[in-house]
């Protein structure tokens, strides 16, 4: 059974305001009355999220297009992903749209395994799919990136747009500063991702980022290495900490 941690407005009027105080939260200073307001919205967002999602790991995030259809090869590659991921007891967590993220969910759901969606209200609504334990809705997107990257211990990037971008280099600037442990990446896609490898090897030469960086990454098309990796450089390295108990003072 679906679990619906936070349900979209039933009011249209009221959802496209939403959107418009969105917009204008980042078009430059507001009155400090009206920033105010936003600033509590913002920190409502992430003690839902934080109250939602804290009994849900240990997860891996899977990132990718929301564009690929059942039939494409990149969907079976993660649908496989997500199966694998459960059957060695991770909870396969992904921004819970169509595409890549159904597909890893829907792998996940195949085996019995725990699947988690962090949806976003977007222009054009992007639905969660149905392959999820339990989803949450967010309208920030900062807020739902550190929601993906906050409960995983390691993330698998599938081909995808500028939104995989920027989830990926979210995650590896965090583990390059050291503001996260430095949890394995996998990059999904040889051929895909062969162009952006290209670039970071440019940056190398450039000196704008250290050849030590490039060990962040992991590139393969092989699921088992992907596995192997992370089992590797995650379960191992880290031993996973036990699911934390809920707490009677929290009401949980």
């Amino acid at each position: 059974m679906t679990t619906e941690a936070s349900p979209l407005p039933a009011d249209e009027t009221k959802r496209a305001a939403e959107k418009r105080e969105e917009r204008a939260f980042l078009e430059g200073p507001k009155s400090r009355t009206k920033e105010f307001w936003t600033v509590l919205r913002i920190l409502k967002e992430f003690i839902r999220g934080f109250r939602a999602l804290h009994f849900v790991g240990p997860c891996v995030t899977v990132f990718g297009s929301a564009r690929f259809k059942e039939d494409h090869p990149y969907y079976a590659i993660a649908r496989t992903v997500g199966r694998m991921l459960s059957e060695v007891g991770f909870t396969v967590m992904t921004g819970g749209g169509p595409g890549i993220m159904e597909a890893a969910n829907r792998g996940a759901k195949d085996v019995g395994g725990h699947s988690v969606g962090c949806n976003i209200i977007l222009p054009l609504e992007q639905k969660p799919n149905p392959y999820l334990d339990m989803w949450i809705q967010f309208r920030y997107f900062f807020v739902r990136k550190v929601m993906l990257i906050k409960y995983s211990y390691a993330f698998i990037v599938l081909p995808g747009g500028v939104g995989t971008m920027d989830e990926l280099f979210e995650a590896i600037t965090l583990i390059q500063t050291r503001k996260i442990l430095s949890f394995p990446v996998v990059l999904m896609g040889k051929e895909y991702y062969e162009p952006l490898i290209h670039f970071l090897k440019n940056m190398v030469i450039a000196g704008t980022i250290d050849a030590a960086d490039m060990n962040l990454l992991l590139v393969t098309d092989s699921v088992e290495e992907a596995m192997e990796h992370i089992n590797k450089y995650a379960v191992q390295q880290f031993r996973l900490r036990l699911t934390p108990r809920p707490s009677k003072l929290l009401l949980e």
